[in-house]
């Protein structure tokens, strides 16, 4: 799995660049820049401990939204086409080097752990960064059979909603979360951060197809 380094720095840090990725996105709701506030962290391990996997859970003050990331020593290539198009920010790691950000839900790898998450009815791994309060993933398999990488749809829940789960008799497994959105010391609250059906993966693709949900509240999807 790969190594946490803590008190680690990034430059540029996240708060420089992850706005300005979120602005740009399909799935964000507001209007111009946000300005992002941590609300929780979660990581999925990388059995080889080539690939970071991190998920930040952050708020602009109105919605809470889920940005998986996966950090890479060198440019993606087994992402498919799309690689390229899914970097979110290159930025130099005080002990690693350069890593190369990814969008997560473009990854293989990311996808892999989920749905490793999923069939074992696992959690999610702490993250180490400090000043929010918890937050965590956890898998569960909703049908009979074994997820492949090459035969399921991930639905990602981009914009997060308490009490928000699969709700449909199609789903084959689904990843809920707990987070605090209103930091540390207040409630909890759970909900659905992702749901996994049976579906045909595209020709020539390399890793589970991702469906983009209509956002709440508008008619752009995801």
């Amino acid at each position: 799995m790969a190594d946490v380094h803590p008190g680690a720095t990034l430059t540029p840090h996240f708060r420089d660049f992850l706005p300005q990725w979120v602005a740009r996105q399909p799935w964000y709701q507001g209007s111009g820049i946000p300005s992002l506030t941590p609300v929780g962290y979660f990581r999925f391990e990388d059995p080889s401990g080539e690939v970071g996997i991190e998920t930040h859970l952050v708020t602009d003050g109105q919605v809470v939204y889920q940005v998986p990331m996966t950090y890479r020593g060198a440019p993606m290539e087994d992402g498919g086409p799309n690689a390229a198009a899914a970097l979110v920010a290159t930025a130099e790691h005080s002990v690693l080097g350069t890593r190369w950000i990814y969008d997560g839900e473009a990854d293989p790898v990311w996808s892999g752990e989920l749905l490793r998450l999923v069939r074992a009815g696992g959690v999610s791994e702490p993250s180490s960064k400090r000043g929010v309060a918890p937050a965590e993933a956890r898998g569960q398999l909703l049908a009979a059979g074994e997820l492949t990488e090459s035969s399921v749809v991930i639905e990602l829940r981009r914009v997060l909603a308490p009490g928000h789960s699969a709700g449909d008799l199609d789903a084959a497994g689904q990843v809920t979360g707990i987070w605090h959105p209103g930091g540390p010391g207040t409630p909890a609250v759970a909900g659905c951060l992702a749901v996994v059906r049976a579906g045909a993966h595209p020709a020539g693709g390399t890793s589970p197809r991702h469906s983009r949900l209509p956002r709440q509240g508008g008619t752009d999807r995801r």
